[in-house]
């Protein structure tokens, strides 16, 4: 099998990766746990800081951090995947804004818990700008503030005239743009690694190089053992599909990104990103940026293809066409970078429900736990669903609990090959709708007719 490319977060780690032994028998447990991501082990780590005579055990098929949590853009956002009107509409007002509320706390308890755990993950919270580059997209910068405001939380995401946004972030062709200061940059890698150390610290049973051949009430299935549990988590995000009987409940999609080589100063003053701020801009296809620590630009974005069955490989990690892509957009975006050397190439699934709705829950007949479906938004997401998850275990009805996500069910993905043509059809129109508005100078009508399949966004 082709390895995956190192991302620039697992190629920084300060030691090499010494995989945990694999489950060779069968074993007892009170929580089973499938996935060693940021979901499986923060909740892991805040039920046994809860209850630390609790049995749990995680297995994972590669390594902890292995998939998304060790490829992300390194942000750890209070973003949703689901819009404050579509909570509302489902929830009520009040809810949609708790859960808001909940997801910016959110990036201070992760920060918090990273500096318990002594974990070295280079954290700066310089919050997000997203710099408006067209007429088009400065009316939606306008618009994104005015509904914040609506909301009650027009300190939270603010506008930026030209001036105020090409302080924060130079790029070419700059009009104006959006501020929130609820998003911290960071080497998701070094977090997961250290959560990991963190949890078998704790006594959690950590079983690495373990593939789970299915899940079902009170049992985990491996090739090398059987866990018997009260309560079994699937934690397992973009690579959900492999599971037998959940083929069709999260959509992998897969998400690109470069590294430079460290800039110079000058480069630097040229660019912004002072504090460190993650960057977007708002056009309809998704790219996402941050400044790292040791002065690197790190940029990447969505655009590559959906694999049909939900098919998941590690040469689907790279695609020289959007590499290729990405390079361009950011040297559009940042002239002075045309000679910076790109040191990194890497890519990763990321889970998307069919709503685009992430969600969280425990099934109190079955005992089977669940979390996912952050359609990339789930640095701080899991931190969130890792607490609720605990509370839900031990049966607490807690602000957490009541979040509107929580037994959230999405419906289920289409049967093929309906469910790649409309997750590609998705893919490339966001593209289009970049092009068509470039062209007609108003807003895209493809993109108005793809909403409903990207769950109204």
């Amino acid at each position: 099998m082709t390895a995956p490319p190192p991302s620039l977060w697992l190629d920084g780690l300060e030691s090499p990766i010494e995989p945990a032994r694999p489950l060779t028998h069968d074993i007892e447990a009170d929580v089973a746990i499938v996935g060693a991501g940021f979901t499986g082990l923060w909740a892991a780590y805040y039920l046994k800081r809860a209850r630390p005579d609790a049995r749990v055990a995680i297995v994972e098929k590669e390594f902890a951090g292995f998939g998304a949590s060790g490829r992300n853009g390194g942000w750890a956002s209070a973003l949703l995947p689901t819009s404050l009107a579509t909570l509302a509409r489902e929830n009520g007002r009040e809810a949609a804004l708790a859960f808001d509320a909940a997801m910016r706390s959110s990036v201070d308890e992760l920060i918090r818990a990273a500096g318990d755990i002594g974990a070295d993950a280079h954290i700066a919270k310089g919050g997000t700008v997203v710099v408006a580059r067209t007429a088009l997209q400065l009316e939606r910068a306008r618009a994104s503030a005015r509904d914040a405001a609506e909301w009650g939380l027009g300190k939270r995401i603010v506008f930026l005239d030209q001036a105020a946004a090409k302080a924060r972030l130079n790029a070419t062709g700059t009009l104006g743009g959006t501020y929130t200061p609820d998003c911290a940059a960071i080497q998701p890698a070094r977090l997961v690694r250290a959560l990991a150390a963190a949890v078998t610290d704790l006594g959690v049973r950590l079983y690495e190089g373990t593939t789970a051949t299915s899940i079902a009430p009170q049992r985990v299935t491996t090739a090398g053992g059987t866990i018997s549990a009260a309560h079994v988590i699937r934690a397992t995000e973009g690579y959900t599909a492999r599971l037998p009987g959940y083929k069709r409940d999260v959509a992998p999609v897969y998400s690109l990104m470069i590294a430079t080589a460290p800039l110079s100063d000058a480069q630097w003053q040229d660019i912004g990103l002072a504090q460190r701020e993650t960057f977007s801009d708002h056009r309809h296809l998704i790219v996402y940026g941050q400044r790292t620590a040791d002065g690197r630009m790190v940029f990447g974005g969505r655009g590559a293809p959906y694999h049909y069955a939900s098919a998941t490989r590690p040469e689907f990690d790279t695609h020289a066409g959007v590499f290729a892509k990405l390079h361009a957009t950011l040297v559009d975006m940042f002239p002075v970078l045309a000679d910076a050397p790109i040191t990194h190439r890497w890519g990763g699934a990321l889970g998307i429900a069919r709503d685009w709705h992430a969600s969280v829950g425990l099934d109190a007949e079955t005992g089977i736990g669940w979390a996912g479906g952050y359609v990339g938004d789930g640095v701080t997401t899991t931190n969130l669903a890792g607490r609720t998850l605990r509370d839900l275990i031990l049966r607490e009805d807690t602000e957490l609990t009541r979040l509107p996500w929580v037994g959230h069910r999405s419906r289920r993905w289409e049967v093929e090959p309906l469910r790649w043509l409309g997750a590609n059809a998705g893919l490339t129109g966001m593209s289009a709708a970049d092009a068509e508005e470039r062209l007609t100078g108003r807003p895209s009508v493809i993109a108005r007719a793809l909403a409903p399949l990207l769950g109204g966004h």
